[in-house]
């Protein structure tokens, strides 16, 4: 019996439209503010980046940038 697909998450409206050109200082700002609140808050790089229309590299840079501790890899243990 095969899983159900998990669900893809929506662009948030204030991190759409083109980023030929990268983000000025405010929007980056912004936007490490955003990842390191939601990473802290229990999100996974692959949910913030779908929030934010990025890779899970740049939330990873911008988590590096914050000075943000990552977690460890795989899944939270059960207890």
């Amino acid at each position: 019996m095969p899983y159900p697909s998990r669900p893809v998450l929506d662009v948030l409206p204030q991190f759409r439209g083109d980023l030929k050109n990268g983000y000025n200082r405010f929007q980056l700002e912004r936007f490490d503010a955003f990842v390191a609140a939601e990473y802290m808050a229990g999100r996974s790089l692959r949910e913030i980046g779908e929030l934010t229309g990025r890779t899970q590299t740049a939330v990873r840079r911008s988590l590096d940038r914050t000075g943000t501790p990552r977690r460890g890899r795989g899944a939270r243990s059960l207890r």
